[in-house]
């Protein structure tokens, strides 16, 4: 009997099962970073250029070490431009062969990555908005993993010199 009800319970599609109980369905949530992560870090800029332009620099991961003196070495693993599945490795302030996956990619819009490195999980989202004043870069970023909780405060302040400085080499980059 418990099978019988198992087999049709499967097939019944669960946004049936959720209105039939009388919850809601939690909406699409768009992924993020880490709300619960020890370290987090929010910063934003105004960039006097193109938002295509800042776009492609920032998406542009092959060039990245041209522009970010933090960057050593930085390579695609998926050709073509950035997308949802992407791939790349990329060296930044003495970690090596970080491996990312892009989780969300809206050409112009926003971009999301994250992956694990060296016992870090980390969440990068950036995101984009043509205003009057100019291109409107939001990212944010998170960590979590023991290496995190077990130096959180000197963790927090490298997370943050790095998106700062990555936002300034950014504006600077595009705006030159």
């Amino acid at each position: 009997m418990l099978t019988t009800l198992l087999t049709k319970a499967a097939a019944v599609p669960t946004a049936l099962l959720i209105a039939l109980s009388g919850q809601a369905a939690a909406p699409h949530q768009p992924p993020g970073i880490d709300p619960d992560a020890p370290v987090i870090t929010r910063n934003d800029i105004v960039i006097q250029a193109p938002l295509i332009r800042v776009w492609n620099i920032q998406t542009d991961v092959d060039a990245w070490p041209t522009w970010q003196p933090d960057v050593t070495q930085a390579a695609k693993q998926t050709p073509g431009p950035l997308r949802k599945g992407s791939v790349f490795v990329w060296s930044v302030n003495g970690l090596q062969n970080i491996t990312s996956t892009v989780k969300q990619a809206r050409p112009g819009h926003r971009i999301v990555w994250g992956g694990p490195a060296q016992g870090i999980t980390a969440v990068h989202v950036w995101t984009f908005r043509q205003e009057r004043d100019g291109v409107h870069v939001h990212t944010e970023e998170s960590w979590s993993g023991a290496p995190v909780e077990s130096d959180t405060a000197n963790l927090q302040a490298a997370l943050d010199a790095s998106l700062d400085a990555w936002l300034h080499n950014l504006k600077a980059t595009a705006e030159n």
